[in-house]
């Protein structure tokens, strides 16, 4: 490897393990540890109570290196003022590396991550009284919830009556894992494969285990697909922008039905082509919004048009 090589490669694989922390992908996190302290306005509200209007707590779930309070900022005291019980959490946290060594979330391996949800949604369901929840899922937090469902109780495979979740709406999932649109990580990989390392250790060691599993033809990714994109019983809408050059290539995120569930696969820039929302863009955006509100109460199309642009 040449000088400058090494170096580019030191200097890129510093910048990732700044911004996100090195992970064991065969930790398993107690359950229930997650983190609840400053979630976003309208969230968490444990006293809340569902109405027949809304009858289902409403769970939000945030992506890669987000957390709750930045990524629901918006959602969340809408979902509220509009009567729903909203719940967030932040899951999947480890330490930076590297001053101010505070902690990123959403790095973890999803299959812990998972877990933390399950115990999350028991916690929501119990104290609200409520057999089922919804699900909101941007990026990661979308195909996290997946995982949930599949593995970890949050679907019933033998009755789906009794599944613990009634609808999940997704933000620009990895569903099927993203290329990254990235160049750089192509290059990589080819300098990394020259020197004798393999694609899932260098997505590790760069990127932390979450993002790994999220890239195309990962094992976690292999696992929660072998058996059909969905679960019986359960409703999906999976909202997708053409503009998104994070998951790559956007449709990727699209989920088959396999007539077993009811599926909805919607880009923002459907009935409005000059939507631009980017892959961040889609929790604030007030058409992604308005699919996300749709997917939770049909009925709120009635009364409302749907936005074009931000």
């Amino acid at each position: 490897m040449s000088t400058l090589a090494a170096l580019a490669f030191l200097s890129i694989s510093t910048i990732f393990t700044q911004a996100i922390a090195l992970a064991d992908p065969q930790t398993v996190v107690p359950e229930p540890q997650v983190e609840l302290i400053n979630p976003p306005p309208g969230a968490n509200d444990w006293d809340c109570r569902p109405t027949t209007a809304h009858p289902r707590p409403v769970v939000l779930v945030h992506g890669t290196a987000e957390d709750m309070a930045t990524t629901w900022r918006v959602l969340s005291p809408e979902l509220k003022a509009d009567g729903y019980c909203v719940f967030a959490l932040n899951y999947g946290g480890a330490p930076r590396a590297v001053p101010p060594f505070t902690t990123v979330w959403g790095v973890q391996d999803i299959r812990s991550s998972a877990r933390e949800l399950a115990a999350f949604v028991d916690a929501v369901r119990s104290r609200t009284g409520s057999r089922q929840v919804d699900i909101v899922g941007h990026s990661q937090g979308g195909t996290m919830a997946r995982q949930y469902l599949r593995f970890e109780g949050g679907a019933n495979i033998a009755n789906p009556a009794e599944n613990k979740v009634y609808s999940l709406v997704t933000l620009g999932a990895t569903n099927h894992g993203t290329t990254w649109d990235g160049d750089i990580l192509v290059r990589l990989r080819e300098l990394a494969a020259a020197h004798g390392f393999d694609n899932e250790t260098l997505d590790q060691f760069l990127f932390g285990v979450a993002v790994s599993q999220q890239t195309v033809g990962s094992s976690l990714l292999e696992a929660l697909n072998l058996d059909g994109d969905v679960d019986a019983g359960v409703n999906y809408t999976v909202i997708a922008s053409r503009t998104d050059t994070m998951v790559t290539p956007p449709e990727s995120t699209f989920l088959s039905s396999d007539g077993r569930a009811s599926v909805n696969n919607v880009w923002v820039q459907d009935g409005c082509p000059s939507e631009q929302t980017s892959h961040t863009g889609l929790i604030s955006d007030a058409r992604s919004l308005y699919l996300v509100n749709t997917g939770l109460d049909p009925t709120y199309a009635d009364s409302r048009s749907a936005p074009c642009g931000s």
